[in-house]
């Protein structure tokens, strides 16, 4: 079966995650998939294959014969898509792409206007939606391709130490690696296969906090407010007008980090705001920090003290920190990708990967493209292409463990 053929079967599979659910996973119908993996990897002829609570379905693929002291590979990947786009009866097809606008269906159009990595796609055949669903790329592309890589092993004999392959659910929403503990899977290095075009990897990522701005207003009939009322709401809008314009998302790119009002909610009474906080750079999220606490300090000056109240929570830290000991990972990327004619990337991940988590959790842990474009929404698609040529560029990383390794094929 090639990765295309298994990628058109994991996205009949409806894994939508649910953010707003604390069971683990947050949906069931994830696990419809987990244990079809399962079965899968069962049926090719791994061993110590199962689901675990959380419903991550783990299987290991022993080393080839006469192959030893190589190190023990984590392959991972998530089943679950993005809650904002209905991942449901999803209505996929192929196309030739021959240049300009590409209709998708209910109104959705596919434009190089738009989405001008189109332009270098001219003459390939495309994965694409009808419009109305996100495809499930993300990250069902790198579920098949890791699957078709251990069939492809198998099938071919290629010598490879012991591979262990993870099929996560729940990353969509930030718990990716609930039920993975890094010390029972007992890897010595993991490669998550969760990013975008073809050839690029990640071995940076944001440093993230979360924050909660909680204001206490003096309510009171407004006919008799005045040098009384504390108005929340109207606080909280002015804790907004404090912060620096500049750092939000939409105004940032690259390594530039941001402070993101995700919801603001209140009455007279009382409001609250929530933030995100995102920086590669570790001293410069604190710095973010501080500016929060500082508008609210420049309140509660004016409004008297505990008015504004400010909690911070650090979520995810960026892997750099911990992959650059371990840098042959990365050159291992960059030979893979050369052995198959791609000139690979390194890209600085602007949000988190559960290849952050387990990195520092002690699991090295860089990330690999899938191939696909545009997640998380309609216009979603992947090369086929893409798809097939990332199952070859998986088995050349396995297969690389086993044998001796010149730093000197790929430069990083």
């Amino acid at each position: 079966m090639t990765a295309t053929e298994r990628f058109f079967k994991y996205i009949a599979y409806h894994t939508t995650s649910a953010e707003e659910e604390s069971q683990s996973p947050s949906t069931a119908r994830q696990l419809q998939l987990t244990r079809a993996l399962a079965e899968e990897m069962e049926a090719m002829g791994l061993r110590d294959v199962h689901v675990d609570a959380c419903g991550n379905a783990l299987g290991t693929l022993p080393a080839t014969p006469g192959v030893s002291g190589a190190p023990v590979l984590a392959f991972l990947a998530h089943v679950d898509t993005a809650p904002g786009t209905s991942g449901e009866n999803v209505q996929a097809r192929i196309v030739r792409y021959e240049g300009g606008e590409l209709p998708l269906g209910h109104g959705a159009v596919l434009s190089p206007a738009r989405f001008p990595a189109l332009e270098g796609l001219v003459g390939q055949e495309l994965i694409v939606t009808d419009g109305s669903t996100l495809l499930g790329a993300d990250d069902k592309a790198g579920v098949a391709e890791i699957m078709t890589m251990a069939q492809r092993l198998l099938e071919e004999g290629t010598p490879h130490g012991e591979l262990r392959l993870i099929f996560t659910t729940d990353e969509e929403v930030g718990r990716g690696t609930e039920g993975l503990d890094v010390k029972v899977l007992g890897c010595d290095y993991g490669y998550t296969v969760d990013g975008g075009e073809l050839g690029t990897y990640d071995w940076e990522n944001f440093n993230a906090a979360s924050a909660r701005v909680s204001i206490r207003g003096v309510s009171i009939h407004p006919g008799s407010a005045k040098g009384v009322m504390v108005n929340a709401a109207a606080l909280a809008a002015q804790f907004q007008d404090l912060l620096p314009k500049d750092q939000v998302p939409e105004r940032t790119a690259g390594y530039e980090g941001f402070i993101h009002l995700c919801s603001i909610r209140g009455d007279v009474s009382s409001a609250e705001l929530d933030y995100i906080l995102r920086d590669h750079d570790r001293a410069l999220l604190e710095e973010k920090k501080a500016v929060l606490q500082s508008a609210a300090e420049r309140l509660n000056a004016i409004y008297g003290p505990g008015a504004v109240q400010v909690e911070t929570q650090d979520t995810y830290y960026n892997m750099r920190e911990k992959l650059e000991p371990h840098r042959h990972l990365l050159q291992r990327i960059e030979a893979a990708f050369a052995a198959e004619g791609i000139q690979a990337r390194a890209q600085a991940i602007r949000g988190g990967t559960d290849g952050a988590q387990l990195s520092w959790a002690g699991l090295p842990c860089p990330n690999l493209s899938t191939g696909g474009y545009n997640f998380h929404g309609v216009y979603e698609f992947i090369p086929v292409r893409s798809l097939e040529l990332m199952v070859s560029v998986l088995c050349r990383l396995a297969a690389g463990f086993a044998a001796p390794f010149d730093p000197g094929q790929a430069a990083v």
